[in-house]
């Protein structure tokens, strides 16, 4: 478009220079006579063939715009053919950001648990029986989004934070001198009582999820805090163990909304907590519900 508008500010000034030779001729013919006309005419014919050789060349600008124009048009309509395919892959474009999720799977302590009443070096008598290091877990937590492109650093890349809490429990072990019916500590025969070894797990973190707008999103939580309660206690009465949470997983959307996904989580605490370590990961799989 720049190179028609100066083409057409040539044309403009070329016929301005044909009125004024014509204008300042016109007395040189009759002046002259005869051989002025003669000379009129030549330099009328030499402004015509220019003015016919920038008429071509304008020409030949339009065309270019015109092929420019068809350019643009069709870069244009791939752009919204290619929306389209993204779209067609997709399926469904939610309007939500947050999710609820509810989880549940396998879990496992790194070590056996001890504790008050189960295995105890403080009252060594009776059953010495340390907790099972495998189990189960229920839970649920939500996802709230704070970003959608990492602020401006990665695109189709979200940022969320994550609320989670769950609910473990590694079986029944049977109890020591604390937990006999009655106490052998009191005289007791031996008459040891089942303890359910459980723990409760809070945790926040950022959680990082690729893919934005597509059905399958892979995530990853690369730190978060996470605090844990134990029960039966440690055999120092101590219920808190703070720690680190990292885990990584997927999310996939089977309907509107409506999302199932899988995630492996570790929870590495700061050391032991009076004797107790509670470090270890879970395993499996949840459904989540956009809101």
């Amino acid at each position: 478009m720049k190179q028609f508008r100066h083409k057409a500010r040539v044309v403009s000034i070329a016929v301005s220079s044909f009125i004024m030779a014509l204008a300042t001729g016109s007395p040189q013919v009759f002046a002259h006579g005869g051989t002025s006309t003669e000379a009129m005419e030549q330099q009328i014919k030499i402004l015509e063939n220019q003015l016919k050789a920038i008429r071509d060349e304008l020409n030949q600008v339009k065309s270019k715009a015109a092929q420019d124009e068809q350019e643009i048009r069709r870069v244009k309509e791939e752009v919204v053919q290619q929306d389209r395919e993204i779209k067609k892959v997709t399926g469904y474009e939610s309007k939500h950001s947050h999710m609820l999720f509810f989880r549940g799977g396998f879990a496992h302590n790194l070590q056996n648990r001890n504790g008050v009443t189960l295995q105890s070096n403080v009252a060594p008598v009776g059953a010495q029986d340390a907790g099972g290091n495998d189990g189960w877990y229920v839970g649920a937590g939500f996802d709230f989004n704070l970003t959608k492109d990492v602020w401006g650093f990665m695109p189709k890349t979200d940022v969320f934070a994550e609320l989670m809490f769950e609910y473990k429990r590694f079986g029944n072990s049977q109890g020591n001198a604390l937990a006999n019916i009655p106490t052998q500590l009191a005289g007791g025969t031996l008459n040891p009582r089942d303890v359910t070894v459980s723990q409760f797990t809070l945790s926040a973190a950022p959680k990082i999820k690729f893919l934005e707008g597509y059905r399958f999103r892979p995530w990853i939580i690369p730190v978060g805090f996470s605090l844990h309660v134990i029960s039966p206690p440690s055999e120092s009465i101590t219920v808190l163990a703070p720690g680190m949470t990292f885990g990584a997983g997927f999310d996939y959307r089977i309907w509107k909304d409506f999302f199932i996904g899988a995630d492996a989580r570790y929870h590495e605490t700061f050391g032991k907590t009076d004797g107790v370590n509670v470090s270890g990961m879970t395993a499996g799989g949840y459904l989540g519900i956009g809101f």
